[in-house]
């Protein structure tokens, strides 16, 4: 086989079901329904194997896992392996036996989505009623003395509210909150002309993220994922491809990155078919970015190389059509103009009712 490290950490989508519809979600638009999700036995197979493979840390995610049922089976058997479990949720359906059983499962923590700290704006974006039930989900966690983590993707409808969700934050005692400005794959792609910012809007965010972590002093930890598009700097892929983490979907095939699936050529291997050792070191998939060899001009002679490892390829692929060209996000990219002129493009403000397309079962995005 060849010579690569093994992965360390592993995101794994149980369902692409969610009683959310957001606007900005990063599912794919063809969505996977529940009839081709692996089963109990199959996943707790892919957890064996990617035990033995090295993995120590699994985001639980989806859509929304909490819609399996056999949900603590699945943390039971991350646990028995040995690795982390954090249940990545949007807290609608987590009721206090339900997280007792997943904790006496061995769920060691909780990252909450949040859309917004107004509970209307929070439900427009979310296109579902869900506030009080992250409220709610907020209070069981820290009274359980889980750790809480709330993720909140940022956009032209909530960015200006950024005070109010650290506020937010605060007043339900969580330990991060992660500010992760929207990256444009799946949904979120579908409706970038509504979600996208502009220049003095992610300037004005930036500022405010600054002073809190002045005021604050690392409690909580505020996590700032930069916007590529306006900063003109390209989010290294995944710690870059293949190296340290892998997904699973649903229905089993597994993908360097969890927005790898429109991505021409990848032939990505499933784990009914292959092991998961074989997926991670030999598939095409997997080996396809991975490493330097692929890159061209001015990726290969670029000192940033080893750092940005060329930006993301999912990117690159939804804004020029090659997803081996340079990321247009970098500002050094011959295509940067198509990200710039997004950007700069004219703007007003939020609009109070945005149009968005929302993601929805068993529909495709125009």
């Amino acid at each position: 086989m060849t010579a690569v490290d093994p992965p360390w950490a592993l995101l794994a989508e149980l369902t692409h079901g969610c009683p959310l519809r957001c606007a900005y979600c990063s599912n794919p638009v063809e969505l996977i329904g529940p009839s081709a999700e692996l089963t109990t036995t199959q996943w707790i197979d892919v957890l064996r194997q990617a035990a033995d493979l090295g993995i120590v840390q699994m985001h639980v995610s989806g859509g929304e896992p909490l819609l399996r049922r056999d949900l603590t089976a699945i943390v039971a058997a991350a646990d028995r392996a040995g690795i982390h479990t954090q249940l990545v949720t949007s807290g609608v359906g987590l009721h206090e036996k339900r997280l007792g059983e997943l904790m006496d499962a061995g769920l060691r923590s909780v990252q909450l989505s949040v859309q917004h700290a107004d509970a209307a704006a929070s439900e427009r974006i979310a296109g579902a009623r869900s506030f009080a039930a992250k409220e709610r989900a907020a209070r069981l966690v820290r009274a359980a003395g889980l750790p809480l983590g709330l993720n909140v993707v940022l956009h032209r409808a909530n960015l200006d509210a950024l005070d109010d969700i650290v506020e937010l934050g605060l007043a339900w005692g969580t330990d991060r909150i992660e500010l992760a400005n929207t990256q444009f794959y799946g949904w979120a792609l579908v409706n970038r002309d509504t979600l996208l910012p502009g220049r003095e809007q992610v300037d004005r965010a930036r500022r405010s993220v600054a002073a809190w972590r002045d005021r604050l002093g690392g409690r909580p930890e505020l996590v700032w994922v930069v916007p590529d598009y306006v900063d003109g700097t390209a989010k290294p892929c995944m710690g870059g491809w293949g190296s340290v983490s892998l997904t699973v979907a649903p229905d089993g095939t597994v993908y360097p990155c969890p927005a790898a699936a429109p991505l021409p050529g990848l032939d990505a291997p499933n784990v009914k078919d292959h092991p998961l050792e074989w997926i991670w070191r030999e598939s095409k998939a997997f080996t396809l970015y991975r490493g330097e060899q692929w890159m061209s001009e001015p990726c290969r002679s670029c000192e940033l190389r080893t750092r940005d490892f060329g930006g993301c390829r999912c990117q690159a692929y939804a804004l020029t059509g090659d997803a081996a060209r340079t990321d247009p996000a970098c500002r050094l990219s011959p295509d940067h103009g198509l990200v710039r002129a997004l950007v700069d493009a004219p703007r007003e403000g939020p609009s109070p009712v945005p149009a968005y397309v929302y993601r929805d079962e068993g529909h495709r995005a125009p």
